[in-house]
């Protein structure tokens, strides 16, 4: 029922919440003014939609509860969701464990708190004992992305948050890979999940915006304090567009994850391919751990040309025609992006391709894919 949770007092029998599409909201008297803000000291709920909305509330509703926490909030990208979520739990003199294979803007932005007297350390996620040894007596977060979005690698969660709340530490995750469909983060124990709901939670490549989860209290102090400081707040019609999202995620994910698969375990059959990462993949290092915390995989996988010449890979991306190349993902459409990655526990960088696989027939991604293969031979 959580298709239709928060939509109770929706008026005149529709079946789709209203848009409020305002920046503020009035109040009749001085007194009731005046009393609103006494009653709640922080703010009453609808003054100015930068704080809350009531098309925000219902989207921040249904989010908290599929990730299972009392509160969330949305903003205007995941990474403000991200950075907003970091600064309210570190201070100057704070460290932070953060994965080495989180989201590219990760790292720019703790370099940006090193201004602030905030110091960071990047170990390997796959290695509990990693994250663990990493700890220090002035940690105050760790921060994970299981998986992570280009090799699919993954932390275990239950482990290093049984760690952490016994020496105090917080903890935030990015889920936006898995959503709430797949994987449950506050239930083995994080504190703070983040999406960019832009992805699979939107859906339809038509917005950016991003949320925080976490409990009532949390999200309450970050709205009194970092939104108030910083704004980053989502719009009234792209959360209305988010909601229509939500109506089909699971639906959504579901075809992903259907492509994914079929996609990932053809590459592995390819002899131009001399691996394939993608979170279910029977041989993957990690199927254990996948199998213990995730209940699924999605669309989004990447792969390894055995040729790493860069014009080959070049030549193989340029072919692709239902794919079309874009940085982005989880919307309906296939995507391709090449990338000369290495993270810090890798030897050497290496050139991948990252597909993500849309709601297109998997057939005719699978001869895209094969008519591309055969145009990057050189002739």
């Amino acid at each position: 029922m959580l298709q239709h949770f928060a939509e109770e007092e929706i008026p005149f029998g529709a079946v789709t919440p209203p848009l409020f599409q305002n920046s503020l909201f009035t109040f009749e008297t001085v007194d009731a003014f005046v009393d609103a803000w006494a009653n709640h000291p922080g703010g009453p709920p609808y003054h100015y939609s930068r704080l809350g909305n009531p098309t925000l509330d219902i989207v921040e509703r249904k989010i908290a509860a599929l990730e299972g926490t009392d509160g969330a909030k949305v903003f205007s990208g995941g990474i403000g969701a991200i950075t907003l979520g970091m600064l309210s739990l570190v201070q100057t003199g704070a460290h932070m464990v953060v994965v080495d294979t989180c989201y590219g803007v990760i790292p720019t932005f703790t370099e940006y708190l090193e201004r602030f007297g905030v110091s960071v350390t990047y170990v390997d996620g796959r290695s509990t004992e990693a994250i663990l040894d990493a700890v220090r007596p002035d940690t105050a977060l760790i921060y994970l992305e299981s998986p992570g979005s280009i090799i699919f690698e993954l932390q275990d969660i239950e482990a290093v948050c049984r760690f952490a709340k016994e020496r105090g530490i917080k903890t935030l995750i990015d889920n936006t890979y898995s959503t709430p469909i797949f994987q449950s983060p506050a239930a083995m124990g994080i504190d703070i999940v983040v999406h960019s709901a832009t992805k699979y939670l939107g859906g339809h490549s038509d917005i950016t915006a991003g949320v925080l989860c976490g409990s009532a209290e949390f999200v309450e102090g970050l709205i009194r304090r970092e939104m108030t400081i910083f704004g980053a707040a989502l719009a009234p019609f792209p959360a209305w567009l988010l909601l229509r999202g939500l109506r089909t995620l699971k639906v959504r994910v579901q075809a992903h994850e259907r492509s994914g698969n079929e996609v990932a375990k053809w590459l592995q059959g390819r002899p131009e391919v001399a691996r394939v990462f993608h979170t279910s993949l029977p041989d993957n290092p990690q199927r254990d751990l996948f199998l213990k915390q995730m209940r699924g995989s999605t669309g989004l996988l990447s792969f390894e040309p055995k040729n790493q010449d860069p014009e080959a890979v070049k030549r193989f991306v340029d072919a692709l025609e239902m794919f079309k190349i874009g940085v982005s993902w989880g919307g309906f459409e296939s995507l391709v992006v090449p990338l000369n990655h290495q993270p810090k526990h890798w030897p050497e960088a290496r050139h991948l391709v990252r597909l993500h696989c849309g709601l297109e027939d998997v057939e005719d991604l699978i001869e895209d894919l094969e008519r591309a293969f055969e145009a990057s031979v050189e002739r």
